[in-house]
């Protein structure tokens, strides 16, 4: 795990603008408040050390010890993997030795460890509840009335497709005449391969995670926006057809020869450099590669769109993603008071503001967010298109299911890609799972 480690540093004038209002002043003592990031707020350097020039929660970490005078925020990034970095809150709450707050995706890998976070009702002003859209997704069992079980951060990010531009018009296609079905993009992508000597799609899924995205994307254009919900709740089978037309199509692409010949091995860390180099066409990702694509391709050369639907879905106009950050306060923790400051402080318009300003991958969730720092042309051109989705946004397979759930998701999407895991057989293994981890909350 890598700590932040507190040095001098010239904020922001917009940071430090009104902080006095949000000090706890003297009164505050000595205190330590320690936070565990798995990535999602904070930015690090290639040695490690946080990137104070980029890293959001770095920076807030600053600004709130610098408010609050005999208090320290100790940031700990938890490393990459989400398993892995599941396992370890787990065994450390476990012992009761965690963080004060931990930073997760929101929906199920926060709802999952419910018994280990604070109900956040009466620790957050009212007012700031009233300001934050979301937190719908992080109350326990995603119901009206349940605890809430983590503070929504940012709008959300969305699943989405990058175009390269140069290697559409080279194989004759108009970058502007984006595909209505997924059956069109795959034609789209074998013209590629027929004209170029790029490959149609650029995908990384040693982890699951590519497979991740699509079949969230696929089955909300079969199910509607709440497919994951109702799954979780008993309402639809984790097994419904849905499910297994969205993975045989899954397979299938894995099978087609249209992607990177080493797809299956590629990580999700080495994704962006692939698709950059110029190897592939299309890529398949999320909202939060907009930076990386724009400063790599610059504004002309390259597009986005959603993931389209299949053809004849019921939902074709389907977006997908939704709330993805979620800050909780853990039940074991002496400072609970402290910690609901420093998220009352952190998701402040202005500091969400900086939010959207430094990553320009999602826009704000405060009511008095400012639209006009969305300066990336291309999280205007996906909110843009968010707009139009007249179907709405389905919040994805991961971001609603129990955590080991989510985990055997990601290990079928690797097999299922590969050809090693059958269609039938992933949706059976993730039915089972479900019907588990349910009968053990």
């Amino acid at each position: 795990m890598k700590l932040r480690r507190i040095g001098a540093l010239a904020l922001a004038v917009s940071v430090v603008a009104g902080l006095a209002a949000c000090s706890t002043g003297g009164d505050s003592g000595d205190q330590n408040l320690v936070v565990w990031d798995t990535g999602l707020l904070g930015t690090t350097l290639e040695n490690g050390d946080p990137d104070m020039d980029k890293s959001f929660l770095d920076r807030m970490a600053v600004a709130f010890e610098e408010a609050n005078p005999g208090v320290t925020v100790e940031v700990i990034q938890q490393g990459g993997d989400i398993t892995s970095a599941a396992a370890e809150f787990q065994a450390a709450s476990i012992a009761g030795n965690g963080p004060d707050i931990r930073i997760q995706y929101a929906g199920g890998p926060t709802i999952s460890y419910g018994e280990f976070f604070a109900d956040l009702e009466p620790l957050l002003s009212q007012e700031t509840i009233d300001s934050l859209a979301g937190f719908n997704v992080n109350r326990e069992g995603y119901a009206p009335d349940g605890r809430i079980l983590g503070m929504p951060f940012g709008a959300g990010n969305l699943f989405t497709i990058f175009a390269n531009n140069a290697i559409l018009e080279e194989a004759g296609l108009d970058p502007a005449d984006v595909p209505e079905t997924w059956e069109e993009l795959l034609e789209n992508g074998q013209q590629v391969v027929d004209n170029t000597d790029a490959a149609g799609f650029w995908a990384a899924n040693l982890e699951g995670y590519v497979g991740a995205w699509m079949i969230s994307a696929l089955v909300g254009g079969e199910l509607g926006e709440t497919a994951f919900t109702e799954m979780y709740a008993g309402t639809i089978d984790v097994d419904d057809p849905a499910m297994l037309k969205a993975y045989e199509t899954f397979a299938e692409w894995g099978a087609s020869g249209l992607t990177n010949p080493d797809a299956g091995q590629v990580s999700n860390g080495d994704s962006t450099a692939g698709f950059v180099s110029g190897a592939a066409a299309y890529y398949l990702v999320g909202s939060w590669e907009n930076q990386n694509m724009l400063d790599a391709f610059g504004e002309d050369g390259v597009s986005t769109f959603f993931i389209p639907m299949l053809e004849g879905a019921e939902y074709p106009n389907m977006g997908a993603g939704g709330p993805e950050i979620a800050l909780s306060i853990t039940e074991y923790s002496e400072k609970q008071e402290l910690a609901a400051q420093f998220l009352e402080f952190i998701s402040s318009a202005e500091n969400q503001d900086l939010f959207v300003e430094l990553r320009q991958t999602q826009a704000s969730n405060h009511v008095d967010g400012d639209p006009s720092k969305i300066q990336n042309p291309l999280l205007k051109a996906e909110f843009e298109e968010l707009q139009a989705a007249t179907d709405g946004v389905v919040f994805a397979f991961d971001s609603v299911m129990p955590q080991a759930t989510i985990d055997l998701f990601y290990r079928l999407n690797a097999g299922v890609f590969l050809g090693s895991i059958t269609p039938e057989d992933a949706v059976a293994q993730l039915q089972a799972s479900y019907e588990q981890e349910i009968a053990n909350q």
